[in-house]
Order: structure tokens, then sequence, then C-alpha cells
């Protein structure tokens, strides 16, 4: 049987801009501020880049796969103004190379936070009706209300079980994240994966110590999507999933999620602060690295605004230094 391969686009849904002190954690504001500089309100820029796979061998499965989806449109007006959002979404960058929402078949989201999933549904237009109508994301707080569509009517949503129970239940040192308007009208179009973990629950790895199970052994199938696999990479949210794939050029290429959001991520601790757990960021991203070392995966970082897709390589201090792919 021919391995499914995927020829891919990079998709940018839009720029924006997030705390750089929240970005970078402990990590003094002299020291992340001489690589990413803050506007006057103390932003750092980011980007919402996702991921268009279209199937090039194998028979089976969906001809086009999408890998994460941005923010969308929904957000008011003052909360757009908060995180400077562009005024553009996944559907443009869809529009761009000639992909119609209706045609993806299938999509894969490394964890529920808004700026990860919010796309899932958009804003109904005048006359349309609704899928589903109730409170509206906002990160002020306000009363509003307003009604949504499923904005890929066929495409089925992977995403981990702990992640879809924890968004559900707002498992967040963020109060605002994930919101009823992008995670009820999926309910019936979700597709729940149950990876291992890289240590058994309850575990305190020690700050270098790396799994003794394989990433083999901890990577996941999607069932229905041939060629894509999934894995956990817990930290930043306990239930957040790196996405693998094989491309048309031979290479293995890892969409990163959170656990290394931009190439200035790369130190061991350069965890976010809005991280459920800083700590066992830096252990998933030590252990993260070294895979990508000993594999030499090709990784598409989720926010760099930069080139995105970076090689990992030993540096002469014992950790590792990314390397820009064209």
């Amino acid at each position: 049987m021919t391995a499914t391969t995927y020829s891919w686009a990079l998709l940018r849904a839009g720029n924006f801009r997030l705390d750089g002190g929240s970005m970078f954690g402990l990590i003094p504001r002299s020291v992340w501020s001489r690589a990413a500089l803050p506007d006057e309100r103390g932003r750092v820029g980011v980007q919402h880049n996702c991921l268009l796979l279209e199937r090039a061998t194998g028979t089976d499965g969906p001809k086009l796969v999408l890998i994460e989806v941005g923010t969308g449109d929904k957000l008011d007006t003052k909360s757009r103004e908060i995180f400077s959002l562009e005024e553009r979404t996944i559907l443009d960058a869809l529009h761009e190379v000639s992909c119609k929402p209706e045609d993806v078949g299938a999509i894969v989201t490394s964890h529920l936070h808004f700026d990860h999933s919010g796309a899932l549904t958009r804003l109904a237009k005048p006359g349309e009706k609704p899928d589903w109508h109730g409170a509206a994301s906002s990160m002020t707080g306000g009363p509003r209300e307003h009604g949504v569509k499923v904005t890929f009517p066929n495409a089925m949503i992977y995403t981990q079980l702990r992640e879809w129970d924890d968004a559900l239940a707002n498992k967040s040192v963020m109060t605002r994240t994930y919101f009823k308007d992008h995670l009820e009208p999926i309910r019936e179009r979700v597709r729940l994966v149950d990876s291992p973990r890289p240590f058994p629950s309850g575990y305190a790895a020690g700050r270098d110590e790396l799994p003794l199970t394989p990433i083999y052994n901890r990577t996941t199938p999607l069932a229905g999507v041939p060629g894509v696999s999934v894995f956990l990479t817990p930290g930043h949210t306990w239930g957040q999933q790196a996405i693998l794939f094989k491309d048309t050029r031979g290479r293995t290429v890892v969409f990163t999620p959170d656990v290394l959001p931009t190439v200035n991520h790369v130190g061991a601790a350069y965890s976010l602060g809005y991280d459920v757990e800083p700590y066992t960021s830096m252990i998933s991203r030590h252990w993260f690295l070294e895979e990508a070392v000993l594999n030499d995966w090709l990784l598409v970082l989720d926010h760099e605004a930069g080139n995105p897709c970076q090689r990992v390589r030993r540096n002469a201090t014992g950790w590792y230094t990314l390397e820009a792919e064209g």
C-alpha cells in the first residue's frame, strides 16, 4: 500500500499582538526585548500560522486537510483592538489559494484557545440561518449575543480528549480563551484523540529528564486521515498536541504548537505566562527539541511572524539552535 504524503501551503491568517511579558513569562524584558521589539503598549507581533495539506499519494481520506484556523471574525471591536488583530481570517488565506471552506475534509487543531480555533465558526451573514445562537466571545465580558455558522461544513475536527474536556470546563489560567461560540456549534463534528502522555500521570519529571517511551509509541495516527498523526506536548495546556505528516519531498513536517511559538522561544526557560504549567512546558520543550534533532523534523512554528519553517540543531552549549529553511 502506498504511504500517504501531502503537498502543503503555509497560510497566514492574520497578524496580531500579544503582551510581551505574558509571551516570555519570567524572562526579563531587558532580555526578550532585544529579539522581540515591543510596541508602545508592550505588545509583540505574532502571526496566525496555518497549513493546508493536499493529499498527493494514497487513495483514502480527505483530499484537503487544514491544520489550525486562527481567531476568525467573531471578536467585538474592543477585543480586536486589544490584540491589534489584522482584518484578515483563514477564509481570506484560503481564497488566495483558490480553496473553498466546504472543500476541507478534516481540521486538526493544536489546542482550542480562541487564537487557534476561534475560526472553526464565523459570524452568520445577513439572511443566513445561524447554526448556533448565544454568548459572544469577548475580552470585555459584555452581555452580547450573536448567531454563528460552522465555517467548514464538511470537515471533521480532531483534538485531544483532555483538551476538549478542559475547554468545555474553561480550565485555563486565562479567563477568556475557551469561548462557547467556537465550541458548542462543533460538538457533533469533533473526533477525540487520547494520545499517551510523555510521562506517567502524577510523575514529576526532573528538569533535564527525557521520556523513556519513544516518540513513535506516543504518536497517534488520526482515524480517517491517513498519514497525519498527533502527539501530546503538555504545558501550555494539558491537552495540547503537535501534528506530524510526511510531505512530497520526503520531509517529516511537525506543526509546532505553543511549546515553541516563535523562534525567540527556543531557550529552556522561555515558557509563556499563559501556560497552565510553565515547568511542564520547559520539560516538553527539551524533549521536543531533542526529538526534532534525532528525527530531522522540519518544524512549522504556530505564531512566528517571520519564517516559521525551522530545523533544530544541537549547539556547543548542549542546548539547541534553530535554522530557517526556505
